[in-house]
């Protein structure tokens, strides 16, 4: 609702039809369907190995790798999410209708990759680390809700347009 009118706020569709056309026919969409509950699930596990490590002092070694996996799932995620939103918006990030889900997502990116710098090329103390870890992991579940939270906007809008 917008203010005390009482009048129902419209909002913009989120594809105009040309290019929720483009979304339903580009392989990248189906790319982007399988690696996002994939990815997920490697952070689930991941975090499972994290909190392990940090509640009994044992895997950290385990811990790491898994970082380092979730680390390249999401770097395969954002190229492959950059070719889908060129195909389908016609540029490679920060289209209109994704661009906050897009800023977020650098920040992720930001602070994955500051963990692989402190690992490979840092001093830095294992719980450092694993600090660093546990922020690019809260920030993640927070790019992951914008991207939720978009897209079952959009199949309401579209069930709405039905």
């Amino acid at each position: 609702m917008k203010g005390n009118r009482g009048s129902a706020t419209v909002r913009k569709p989120l594809y105009t039809p040309a290019q929720k056309e483009r979304r339903d026919a580009t392989p990248w969409t189906l790319v982007q369907g399988i690696l996002a509950p994939l990815q997920f699930l490697v952070f689930l596990v991941s975090l499972a190995l994290v909190c392990r490590y940090l509640i009994s002092g044992e895997g950290y070694a385990i811990a790491t790798w898994s970082i380092v996996v979730k680390t390249g799932f999401l770097y395969l995620i954002m190229v492959t999410g950059a070719a889908w939103e060129k195909v389908v918006f016609g540029q490679w990030l920060f289209a209109p209708a994704f661009f906050w889900e897009d800023v977020f997502s650098f920040a992720v990116i930001a602070l994955h990759t500051l963990y692989i710098v402190g690992l490979f090329w840092t001093g830095w103390s294992p719980m450092t680390l694993i600090v660093i870890a546990l922020a690019a992991y809260a920030a993640y579940v927070i790019n992951a809700g914008q991207f939720v939270w978009k897209l079952r906007a959009a199949r309401l809008q579209s069930e709405a347009a039905a």
